[in-house]
């Protein structure tokens, strides 16, 4: 099932557009397809165990999956994921 994914733009040098498709049952899942296709992919938003970076925002609907399942939320063909890593930054 192909679910879109919406990123910012850290991560549409790595992929090449604002939206891609990605299949999964999970967001984790999701997220193992992304890496397949966009070599790289997970190391912009995981570490080495893993779990996400706790500045990346993923939401699901609008719904961030830290208050869903996390990586273990459930996907249908119909949701909406975006990825938000935080930006800083600004002048003094």
């Amino acid at each position: 099932m192909a679910i879109e994914v919406n990123v910012t733009s850290t991560l549409r040098t790595l992929v090449g557009a604002k939206s891609v498709q990605g299949d999964g049952a999970t967001v984790g899942a999701l997220l193992a397809d992304l890496e397949a296709k966009f070599p790289g992919f997970k190391d912009q938003i995981s570490g080495d165990d893993g779990e996400l970076h706790r500045f990346v925002n993923v939401y699901v609907n609008d719904e961030d999956i830290r208050f869903l399942e996390a990586l273990d939320t459930p996907l249908s063909a119909d949701d909406v994921v975006s990825i938000l890593p935080a930006l800083a930054g600004g002048s003094r």
